[in-house]
């Protein structure tokens, strides 16, 4: 992206937010990459860097591990390979040992399905591959604290082993030594130490005439001197030559495996970079979290729709202190291309630019921003500011010369693929004249199908905006009741500058305001007065609305609630009936498997039985009951037709149903508790509990 001019980034903070990265980053190759932050212009590159970055914010938000713990800087070393003759230390090869089982563990988290769900991530190890060799031939020379095996090469094991006996002895002959020199009373109280690598007893000075052997030194206070026994002479020396040649056959032992990983010098430096890369990630992803950064739609033309978006710096200011961010809401698109944001001064108009500035360029960089997620970007190539006063004294210029200067360079350069933002338009000359250049201006830069934000204070510019095609009036919202900003941009109207509310804020002496007001062209005075009542009753109708959506969410809530304990109670009645048939079938099947189980055991009886009449009528016994049921069962389904049941005492004359056998009949007499019933033509004696008063049915 082409910035205008070059201190662009600065005047909308952008070097800020790449100094907050940058602290965020823990490799060098990380830090590099957010000091030297670029933006993009092609839509897959921003694509794919906004990608990464959310997904590894799903990973730290969900607690994910994702191995990336290498944080050396191998640069140095990845130089020094590739020089021929080079050899590196064993600490530097534990360093490369560190970066392949990094890379090791990386090529492994990203199985089948992660390589699916982290489609981004999974991007920056698509065109390699892990070398395993790689990591065997360190492994084969080097141990885990950079020291050479005794295995690297027999010729080193062989002169290890002849040092190890060589230790020994010289132990054992300076043990007898000082055991020797202690019973004389010769030595001091630290007894033996080394000096320049050879072991030496601690005699005292008045003795040293008495031990043979060579002088290394003296203590500071003379009272002890330091002889390397004659005894061991041999001995040490002997050892000494083995330790060069045990440091001879080290050096040839790394300059050769120096030499086996300068051909994978490329491989290596590829690794390094993707560690380097990964930290990077995981950088955007830890300051997107800390500002509330979200993954936004990106559209491959020129355009801007921000739903409720912070100025990344100022919330993160407010966050600390505990203040509350009013978001923004912005929309630029074919139809409005240039927004003139009015109001009054201090109200938050440049903050508002300068919010959609630092957002463009960040989102352009591969960064989240802190946006609703359904907010969309376009992607500019070209982004270009005016600020606060430019005058400059080397080039003789004004403020209101480098002002048009500026706007010159607006004119010439600016496309359809431009972004520019323009502060208090016109302001530096008089006001007639500069609102006259300024509409020009604006008109130029709408042919040229720019997009844009413009910040004005003069009523010509608002009512430009109204009346022509592709520019659109913003107001910062003003409470003039308590004379203080609300720092909320209101799209469709142009505001007020509430110059004489401001005026009366401050204290100024209300005569002085009252003249004021009395110079003002009336009209202008009536129009600003119009303004400011019209921006205050929007308030009290956007405070409406929120009242009314406030009741709208609540009533659908109740509904929601409701139509849950309909369905819950709907559940438990189909669960209850589901219950009840359970139960009948249960009891069915639970019959019909007793009736199964008596057959079976009456057929058994059959067999065993001499008396097969006596099973019969058993059998007979079983299967008229059951025949009775279905009988009774039909009789009481035609008395049902007939008849009907009624409460109350029976009496003489009364038709009466028995209970047992389901017969109807006439009461011709009470008797006690009994009753005489005329069944058909037969008189019958009946407990009274054994009947039921009926009458019959209305057709």
């Amino acid at each position: 992206m082409k910035l205008y001019p070059g201190s662009a980034s600065v005047q909308l903070e952008f070097d800020k937010i790449k100094s907050l990265l940058h602290e965020k980053c823990r490799s060098e190759f990380a830090r590099s990459r957010a000091a030297e932050l670029r933006i993009h212009t092609r839509k897959d590159f921003i694509e794919r860097e906004l990608k990464q970055s959310h997904e590894y914010r799903q990973l730290i938000q969900h607690a994910n591990y994702f191995p990336n713990d290498f944080v050396l800087n191998l640069a140095k070393e990845l130089k020094l390979i590739t020089i021929e003759g080079a050899m590196l230390s064993g600490e530097q090869l534990v360093g490369f040992r560190k970066l392949l089982m990094s890379m090791e563990s990386i090529f492994r988290w990203f199985d089948a399905e992660r390589k699916q769900s982290y489609q981004g991530l999974a991007d920056v190890i698509a065109h390699t591959h892990y070398e395993k060799e790689i990591l065997r031939l360190i492994n084969e020379v080097i141990d885990e604290t950079g020291n050479v095996k005794d295995s690297a090469s027999d010729e080193l094991a062989s002169i290890r082993m002849s040092l190890y006996k060589k230790r020994n002895e010289i132990r054992k002959a300076f043990d007898r030594i000082v055991s020797k020199l202690n019973k004389l009373g010769y030595l001091a109280d630290i007894e033996e130490s080394f000096m320049g690598g050879r072991r030496v007893v601690a005699v005292f000075a008045e003795q040293k005439r008495m031990v043979k052997g060579i002088l290394h030194g003296e203590s500071d206070s003379r009272r002890t001197t330091f002889i390397e026994p004659e005894e061991t002479i041999e001995m040490n020396n002997q050892i000494h030559e083995l330790e060069i040649s045990e440091r001879k056959e080290v050096y040839r032992i790394l300059k050769h495996l120096t030499k086996k990983l300068a051909a994978h010098a490329s491989l290596l430096s590829v690794y390094h970079a993707i560690v380097g890369e990964y930290d990077f990630i995981r950088a955007k992803a830890a300051f997107a979290i800390e500002m509330g950064g979200e993954y936004p739609v990106i559209s491959d033309k020129a355009m801007v729709h921000l739903e409720k978006a912070y100025h990344p710096l100022l919330f993160l200011y407010n966050k600390k202190t505990g203040k509350p961010t009013i978001p923004v809401d912005i929309s630029l698109n074919e139809k409005n291309r240039i927004l003139v944001i009015s109001g009054p001064n201090a109200g938050g108009k440049t903050v508002t630019m300068k919010t959609v500035g630092l957002l463009q360029m960040m989102v352009q960089s591969g960064l989240l921003v802190p946006v609703h997620p359904s907010s969309s970007f376009g992607i500019f190539k070209q982004l270009m500011i005016h600020i606060g006063d430019t005058q400059s004294i080397e080039f003789e210029l004004s403020t209101y010369s480098s002002h048009l200067l500026s706007m010159k360079h607006f004119m010439d350069n600016a496309n359809g693929r431009t972004l520019f933002f323009i502060d208090e338009l016109g302001s530096g000359s008089d006001p007639n004249l500069g609102g006259a250049f300024a509409e020009v201006i604006m008109e130029e830069l709408a042919r040229k199908h720019a997009m844009g934000i413009v910040t004005t204070h003069y009523l010509n510019l608002k009512v430009m905006a109204n009346k022509t095609p592709g520019i659109i009036n913003g107001a910062m919202a003003f409470d003039e009741k308590n004379l203080l900003p609300l720092y909320k941009l209101v799209l469709g109207k142009p505001g007020s500058s509430y110059t004489f509310s401001i005026a009366e804020r401050i204290g100024l002496d209300k005569k002085l305001i009252q003249r004021a007001r009395g110079m003002v062209d009336e009209e202008h005075f009536q129009l600003d007065k119009l303004l400011n009542r019209t921006e205050q009753d929007l308030q009290k109708v956007q405070e409406k609305e929120k009242e009314l959506q406030k009741l709208v969410k609540e009533n659908e809530r109740l509904k929601n609630e409701m139509q849950k304990v309909l369905e819950k109670e709907s559940h438990s009645q189909q669960v209850e009936l589901l219950k009840h048939q359970n139960q009948v079938t249960e009891e069915r099947l639970a019959y019909l498997k007793d009736m199964e189980r008596k057959l079976r055991q009456m057929v058994i009886e059959w067999k065993k039985s001499e008396d097969k009449s006596k099973v019969i009528k058993e059998m007979a016994a079983l299967l008229f009951k059951k025949n009775e049921q279905k009988v009774a069962s039909k009789k009481q389904k035609q008395l049902d037709q007939k008849y009907e049941e009624v409460k109350g005492e029976i009496k003489i004359g009364d038709k009466v149903k028995m209970k047992k056998n389901l017969q109807v009949g006439e009461v011709l007499e009470i008797r006690g508790k009994k009753a005489v019933v005329k069944i058909g033509m037969l008189p019958m004696q009946i407990d009274l509990n054994d009947l039921s008063l009926v009458k019959d049915k209305e057709v």
